[in-house]
């Protein structure tokens, strides 16, 4: 794996953010509130989490341009996945009608880009969830699992690598993005052969690789919240 780097409550406007670093990919990440929720949750007494991701334009090699008329495709997908992976972080009904918006800015992508955005994620809403205790807000916190996500593929060679940055994630011959919680369940798998096909064998270490390379995203992350 490439080096880990969490800096904690980078953002001084934010209810709780961290600068989150693989190797050279660098996000930046925010939690704020909104004491509202979508229109199918109202009355509910519950809450709800979304998430928006954004790359900046000198984030990659060539300047991207800015997605002014709406998040493309792409943007979407990835929003999708870091938000169901957050959301599996909450019980809902502790939340009340409020919203949490997890703002996810690419500063430098150099490979996995959308795994470290969940895996800062999770440090950034543990410590809005603080914030708001330490507030009163709620009598109990409504955060129930720890989670963080890695990047694993197949090289040419056939070597399982953990990680991607952009240069073996361009080569690899397969891709899968994976999301754990800190008991070692699954919260998300995506996986896609992007030449040929991949044997159960193969699949069973990527998953194994997957949950090691998780356990020290674990460790970084509780870093953040000892104490000093």
């Amino acid at each position: 794996m490439r080096p880990i780097s969490l800096t904690p409550s980078i953002n001084p406007y934010a209810l709780g953010s961290v600068l989150v670093c693989f190797g050279q990919t660098k996000v930046h990440v925010t939690v704020c509130e909104e004491k509202s929720v979508p229109p199918f949750l109202k009355g509910t007494g519950t809450g709800w989490l979304t998430a928006e991701y954004n790359m900046l334009p000198s984030a990659t090699h060539d300047r991207s341009k800015r997605e002014r008329q709406g998040p493309s495709g792409r943007t979407q997908e990835i929003q999708r996945l870091i938000g169901r992976s957050l959301r599996s972080c909450l019980d809902f009904s502790l939340l009340g009608e409020r919203s949490l918006i997890v703002d996810c800015d690419v500063l430098v992508a150099d490979g996995g880009t959308r795994t470290a955005a969940i895996s800062g994620g999770y440090v950034a809403l543990r410590l809005g969830i603080e914030k708001l205790l330490s507030q009163g807000v709620f009598s109990a916190s409504p955060l129930v699992r720890q989670i963080a996500a890695i990047s694993v593929g197949i090289s040419p060679e056939g070597a399982i690598v953990a990680d991607l940055d952009y240069s073996a994630d361009s080569q690899c011959l397969l891709d899968m993005n994976l999301v754990f919680d800190s008991f070692g369940n699954f919260i998300e798998i995506q996986g896609t052969a992007e030449k040929g096909a991949f044997s159960q064998e193969q699949l069973f270490k990527i998953l194994e690789s997957g949950k090691t390379s998780c356990e020290k995203i674990f460790q970084a992350q509780n870093l953040c919240f000892i104490k000093g």
